[in-house]
């Protein structure tokens, strides 16, 4: 297994150097491009020397099935949860990348970039269609479910981008708070079942166990 790299617990931030599709390389590159610039990813992360260590694999589902973006095909969810500081941004940063990189449409949101961005698109008269953009995505990234509570407005915003998806669109959810505690974070017991419901009919948990990297490689 690689060593761990001082950049992240699942890799490098850099792009690798073996991307290229065919000859006319300043083309491939562009049209590459294109989808990584819609994805929204705050930094570019991959796979490159990833240590798994604290990655807890369920049944069906193990590296290479997630490397190969098979679940995509099958529109399978991933639930990506557990301690903090394990991997699992970069785990679902990486995943975007690749989906990028094959030239498949993603979108890679916090659950609170997602509330306001569909406020904004309400408030302007255009939440429609911003639905409809979020929903052309192969991949769907909610990032940080649960770090913050939502209020009853936000909670049903983003109610219905998992409504939406369901069954249409891969999505992959990074989360510390075990399904038992997900109520709180939409302020409705019953809200919080309804998206549970929707995302373990056709998802998988990985877990994430371990000392935080950060933690692990601190200053202080």
């Amino acid at each position: 297994m690689s060593h761990l790299s001082l950049r992240s617990p699942f890799g490098t931030s850099c792009r690798n150097g073996t991307r290229r599709v065919n000859g006319n390389g300043g083309d491939s590159d562009s049209r590459r491009a294109q989808p990584l610039r819609r994805c929204g990813l705050p930094a570019p992360k991959t796979f490159d020397g990833s240590d798994w260590a604290a990655v807890s694999w369920p049944d069906g589902l193990g590296r290479e099935g997630l490397l190969s973006l098979s679940f995509l095909e099958r529109r399978e969810d991933l639930v990506l949860m557990g301690d903090v500081g394990t991997g699992k941004t970069h785990m679902a940063s990486a995943l975007c990348q690749l989906a990028c990189d094959r030239r498949l449409e993603a979108r890679f949101f916090t659950a609170s970039s997602l509330v306001m961005r569909l406020r904004r698109a309400r408030d302007e008269g255009r939440l429609d269609r911003e639905a409809a953009q979020i929903g052309r995505a192969a991949l769907l990234v909610i990032d940080e479910q649960g770090f913050l509570p939502l209020d009853a407005d936000g909670a049903r915003l983003v109610f219905q981008v998992f409504a939406d998806a369901y069954e249409r669109q891969s999505v992959v959810i990074t989360t510390n708070l075990e399904f038992s505690r997900w109520g709180s974070v939409f302020g409705d017991d019953q809200m919080a079942a309804a998206v549970i419901d929707r995302i373990v009919h056709h998802g998988r948990l990985v877990q994430f166990k371990g000392e935080s990297y950060r933690v692990r490689h601190a200053l202080m």
